[in-house]
């Protein structure tokens, strides 16, 4: 008797039910993996963008997420069929040896450097980086670098040879190499009320500012551009073409850049899509 009302039971939650199940979309089983730069995660942009995808293509997409070097080599190995990262000159290099196919532009935003609102560098309110850095390096202020060949790794690197800086040689004690990712550097910063250089967009999805504020932007050495490869299926046979392009054409489409301008937290925008920009 037990048994029975169970089963009824179970029907009639199941008639309750139906149409909310039959609205929800059957798992197609089809997913790409995309090797990606830790600030599409970090900043909230795959979470807003991927259901999105999902929903028109049924394709659903795992991220790998890393420092541009390290999703880059993810790439190089076939351990991912897309890769959407920051570092164009190491992109077009991936492209040229082979491992990639076509390179596309896709979105851009910039970094800021990012410092204690005490500022004991004195360079709060400049917009040139590179008279920051001097005056960094000159003061010994405490500056967390990623160190992990990211994409804002190289940024920075490059920031310090614009300052004529030969980091390699001058840093001491002051220049903190922690070999992790933007979340983490930030959280050092904050802890230890040190500089960071960080892109704009994790910086604005990021809670634990403690006493940290932005100290300088706007020098356009910090223009920040995204793009995304297709892994090349002549090097890695098991790499998902079809469903890899899809996923490239989304985002270079006018739906997909939509989606990327929609992006926005506290009204502010992150990212700002550039597919139709040429040299990009």
């Amino acid at each position: 008797m037990l048994n029975r009302r169970l089963t009824l039971g179970f029907a009639a939650a199941l008639l309750l039910a139906g149409p909310a199940l039959a609205q929800a979309p059957a798992p197609s089983g089809r997913f790409i993996t995309v090797s990606s730069t830790t600030s599409t995660t970090d900043s909230g942009l795959f979470t807003h963008l991927l259901p999105i995808f999902q929903a028109k293509t049924g394709i659903e997409v795992r991220v790998v997420s890393q420092g541009t070097g390290q999703a880059l080599d993810t790439g190089r190995r076939g351990d991912a069929d897309v890769v959407f990262v920051h570092a164009r000159a190491q992109e077009l290099k991936f492209v040229e040896d082979g491992f990639g196919l076509e390179r596309k532009p896709v979105m851009y935003n910039d970094f800021v450097l990012i410092g204690p609102k005490a500022d004991p560098a004195g360079i709060k309110g400049g917009k040139d980086i590179v008279a920051a850095l001097k005056a960094l390096q000159a003061k010994g202020s405490l500056f967390i670098s990623r160190g992990d060949k990211s994409g804002t790794h190289a940024a920075e690197l490059n920031l310090w040879k614009a300052a004529e800086i030969d980091i390699e040689k001058v840093k001491g004690p002051w220049y903190r190499e922690i070999g992790q990712g933007m979340g983490a550097a930030l959280n050092m910063a904050s802890a230890q009320n040190g500089y960071v250089l960080s892109d704009r967009a994790t910086w604005l999805n990021f809670r634990n500012r403690g006493d940290l504020d932005i100290v300088v932007e706007g020098d356009r050495r910090l223009f920040n551009q995204y793009g995304v490869i297709l892994v090349n299926p002549a090097k890695h046979p098991h790499v998902k073409k079809a469903d890899g392009q899809a996923f490239i054409d989304w985002l270079v489409s006018p739906e997909g850049q939509k989606a990327i301008a929609d992006y926005k937290i506290g009204g502010q925008s992150l990212f700002f899509p550039n597919a139709t920009q040429p040299g990009a």
